[in-house]
């Protein structure tokens, strides 16, 4: 046997013996030891290892973009759409009168939508929404299977997710909005209550023909406010929302069974969520909605009113222009539907209707204003500024470039009684003060350039009464007064009555002043006149009731009344200018029906013809006034409606007789009643004349004829200058006691400055006309 070592067996170690079940091991091939490898399709698959990683990994990725996300989205300020809104003008009684602004929104407050409203959007739209998070990841994709298999475009977006597309991004379909969507709404609903969001996407979502947010929408279909909205109502203004151009049932009939299937599938589900009881869901029928609202453009009188309101809000410094031109204002003022709308109807049926513009060209120049304020609260009630102001774009209302005329006369009598100012031969200028009517006849006493007016169509008078002189609205008289009483105590007065301190030509225009070369504006006008109406007491007039702003009241100015002059001075004009209209220029207005004191004008050159008037109620003052519109320069009204010309008691006349006729329909006729400067119905002598016995220099002639004029007032009674007497024209006078005939005496508890010297004369019974209690306000 050899030394040299054995081979041992696989497996066994040196010195090891065999042993029982020992067996040598088969030694390992190399396909022993690999996993088979996998062929054909099976090589595409991958392994659970290759997908357990996978899904790690996208774990990490969407945790980590989602906090990454949350992180770099933040909240946005609000989109400029969305916070635009506009103003809204209401009429006195509240209802819309325009609105302005490029986007039709209102915003509301929650309280302020009616609960139907409010859970019939929640039908439409979301009815988990109190109690669903900020995004409804289901909803999500099924909206994206039901889009992508054509079951119509659905976004599947919770209440919240709309309000932030529509309130802080834009409305485009795209991921990156998407995508930002998802974070603000989550974000949104942890800083917002569920409240607040359904009250801003009540606001902002929009429901077609031009509305953002429901209380648009009711009124664009309705005419109605959000608070109103019912059930009915209100599941249609919901299911716009899905479609609001193809919905509108008015200008898409062809949808009506499609619009009604999402009509009744809003009510069902008010019932489901017990929102709506079966019982009222079952008398409820499709609320077809209005086919037009009122309009609430800029376009008829409504853009003039705006632009009037707009300026004095600005003027006064109740908003300024920036924070106005942001929107969310509600205005209410002081014009009265009824009353506007009058307004409008007589100018159309007394002016524009008879016009012929295709056949005569000075009928394109006519342009008219109106103004007219409530005598009792100095409140405007109505404005007529032009045919529309997306014609005619300057407001005649306002406009201060046409000459008053004749119809400023009044305001040289005034101030005639009012400094107690006599003729230059020291007699009191009263009613029936004496004065030359000769045309041309040269003012005397005015130490500037020789002035000497002529009369209309160059007629001589003679000696003539102021009260006859203002009928007929004698040029030489009242140029001759003007100088007498003193140009510059005229213009005073006529700002304390009520024209602004501004009008051009007032300051410098000497004895002309009388003639009316001041260039006044109606509306102006108008509060002078109701200054006297109102016995000398002039109030801060105004258009602008109620200011609010997303629910909180502006504050307005205080206002104020004064008496700019006597009651003495005021009433004894009245009493003349009760003559114009009863025989005088001014007879068209008798229409009116009731008693009424006015005075008619006409500018230089017949450029403009006016008629200011006013009952014991109402002041107004109408305007037709010539323009050329192309090159907006002044122009004659000769032969305008077919006629050789306008004045103002013609169709200005005519206007304010129908408007105050309608206007005050259900107002109670009453008279004025009138406390006259002391020796008002004694005529004067003739100059040079020492007589002091009074003469009627209008009685009739043996043939019965008169002077044109009004019978001339006869004293009911002895001067009692001791006793001061209110004329009441058989209705009041002074004391508190009834009369066997029924009629009422009252004394009107009104003793101003005027009355301090105890010397109001009575006035002679047979005159029309009422005084009303003077509304004080501060």
């Amino acid at each position: 046997m050899s030394d040299e070592p054995q081979p041992q067996p696989p497996g066994r170690q040196p010195g090891e013996q065999p042993g029982k079940g020992w067996a040598p091991r088969t030694p390992r091939t190399a396909a022993a030891t690999t996993r088979p490898e996998r062929t054909g399709w099976r090589r595409l698959l991958p392994t659970w290892r290759m997908l357990l990683g996978g899904l790690l990994i996208a774990a990490a990725i969407v945790i980590g973009g989602f906090f990454l996300g949350y992180h770099l989205v933040q909240i946005p300020a609000a989109n400029a759409l969305a916070t635009q809104q506009a103003n809204v003008y209401l009429y006195a009684d509240g209802s819309v009168l325009a609105r302005d602004g490029e986007v039709n929104r209102e915003n509301v407050t929650l309280s302020q939508i009616s609960e139907d409203a409010r859970h019939a959007v929640l039908a439409a739209e979301d009815r988990d929404f109190y109690t669903e998070s900020a995004i409804d990841p289901q909803a999500m994709v099924r909206g994206a299977w039901n889009t992508l298999t054509g079951k119509g475009r659905q976004s599947g977006s919770t209440i919240t997710q709309q309000y932030v597309k529509n309130y802080y991004l834009r409305q485009e379909q795209t991921v990156t909005r998407k995508v930002k969507e998802f974070f603000i709404a989550i974000k949104l609903d942890r800083n917002q209550s569920k409240d607040q969001i359904l009250e801003g996407y009540l606001n902002t979502s929009f429901f077609g023909r031009g509305a953002y947010g429901i209380q648009s929408a009711a009124h664009a279909y309705y005419g109605i406010d959000a608070s109103e909205l019912d059930a009915a109502r209100a599941a249609y203004l919901a299911a716009l929302v899905n479609a609001p151009s193809q919905y509108d049932v008015i200008t898409h009939p062809e949808n009506r069974d499609t619009v009604e299937n999402r009509w009744n599938y809003v009510l069902d589900g008010m019932v489901d969520e017990g929102w709506l009881t079966p019982t009222e869901r079952a008398r409820l029928t499709f609320p077809t909605p209005q086919r037009t609202t009122v309009s609430t453009s800029l376009s008829g009188q409504r853009g003039y009113i705006v632009n009037i309101v707009r300026n004095q809000l600005v003027q006064n410094d109740i908003v300024d222009e920036n924070t106005l031109d942001a929107g969310g204002y509600r205005i209410t003022t002081t014009l009265q539907k009824d009353k506007q709308d009058a307004f409008v109807d007589a100018v159309n049926d007394k002016l524009m209707d008879r016009l012929d513009k295709k056949n005569r060209e000075v009928d394109t120049y006519v342009r008219a204003g109106g103004a007219s304020i409530d005598v009792k609260t100095g409140k405007i009630v109505a404005l007529y500024n032009g045919i529309d102001y997306v014609k005619q774009y300057t407001p005649n209302a306002t406009r201060r470039d046409f000459q008053t005329g004749s119809s400023f006369k009044p305001f040289v009598f005034t101030a005639a009684v009012e400094n107690g100012s006599r003729t230059r031969d020291g007699h009191p200028i009263t009613p029936n003060t004496l004065y030359d009517g000769t045309s041309e006849r040269p003012v005397q006493g005015w130490p500037g350039d020789r002035y000497a007016p002529e009369n209309e169509d160059h007629r001589d008078y003679g000696d003539i009464t102021v009260r006859e002189a203002t009928d007929k609205s004698v040029n030489a008289v009242y140029a001759q007064m003007a100088v007498d009483v003193g140009p510059d105590k005229v213009r005073q007065t006529a700002i304390d009555l009520g024209l602004s301190k501004d009008t051009p030509s007032l300051s410098d225009a000497g004895p002309s002043i009388a003639l009316g070369v001041a260039t006044a504006s109606v509306l102006d006008m108008a509060k002078a006149y109701a200054t006297l109406a109102n016995h000398g007491k002039h109030g801060d007039y105004t258009m602008i009731e109620k200011v609010t702003q997303n629910g909180r009241t502006i504050d307005l100015p205080d206002r104020h009344t004064r008496q700019a002059v006597t009651r003495q001075a005021a009433d004894t004009t009245t009493s003349v200018l009760r003559g114009v209209v009863e025989s005088g220029t001014a007879t068209a207005a008798q229409t009116a029906g009731r008693p009424a004191a006015g005075k008619t004008g006409t500018a230089e050159e017949d450029t403009a013809a006016w008629f200011a008037g006013y009952t014991p109620d109402l002041a107004t003052v109408v305007a037709v006034m010539g323009q050329d519109p192309v090159t907006a320069g002044h122009k004659p009204l000769y032969g305008a409606m077919g006629l050789p010309r306008i004045n103002g008691g013609g169709a200005p006349a005519e206007i304010w007789g129908q408007y105050t006729h309608e206007a005050l329909k259900d107002v109670p006729v009453t008279p004025f009643t009138l406390r006259l400067q002391p020796g008002a119905w004694k005529t004067q002598p003739p100059p040079g004349d020492s007589s002091t016995a009074p003469s009627s220099p209008s009685t009739p002639n043996s043939d019965g004829s008169g002077s044109g004029e009004a019978p001339a007032e006869q004293p009911t009674g002895q001067d009692t200058a001791e006793q001061p007497q209110e004329q009441t024209d058989g209705t009041t006078t002074g004391g508190n006691t009834g009369t066997d005939d029924g009629t009422t005496t009252g004394d009107t508890d009104d003793t101003d400055e005027g009355d301090a010297n105890g010397d109001d004369s009575p006035v002679p019974d047979g005159l029309p006309g009422s005084l009303i209690q003077n509304s004080r306000w501060h």
